[in-house]
């Protein structure tokens, strides 16, 4: 089976650290309308920095941000290096002024392209009775 698909980016991250701007493209910046009533969104970016065919074959990896941890199969860390990167990431929204959004807590690098931002719902987002193995318990949020 043969399976194409085309993703869209819809804007770039100016500037990272403890808070950081999400630019979003003018053409997009409409469908920012409400998502200011959110405490918290959901912010899917790409690893631009690992957009090469070493990084994207990549299949085992050992999730370097959890001290002890085994190596798994990518599919089971955050690794950025994996077939398709995209990084995923649940930040606190601070505001929002025209086309710029600003979060804290944003994992993404400068100049990482934006995939998608999409609300957080906790009913629907969180789920209590998750289970993780030991090792992914330790390190920092991610």
């Amino acid at each position: 089976m043969s399976a194409k698909g085309e993703v869209k980016f819809i804007g770039l991250v100016e500037s990272s650290g403890e808070l950081s701007r999400i630019k979003i493209f003018r053409e997009f910046c409409i469908g920012l309308e409400g998502l200011n009533n959110f405490s918290h969104i959901i912010v899917l970016y790409w690893f631009h920095l690992r957009d090469n065919d070493e990084e994207r074959y990549i299949l085992k990896v050992i999730p370097r941000r959890h001290p002890g941890a085994p190596q798994v199969g990518v599919f089971a860390s955050r690794s950025p290096s994996r077939p398709n990167p995209i990084g995923l990431c649940v930040v606190k929204l601070i505001k929002i002024e025209e086309c710029t959004v600003t979060v804290k807590g944003l994992d993404a690098l400068e100049g990482s392209a934006i995939i998608d931002v999409k609300p957080y719902i906790p009913r629907a987002d969180v789920i209590l009775e998750a289970q993780v193995p030991e090792w992914a318990s330790r390190g920092p949020p991610t």
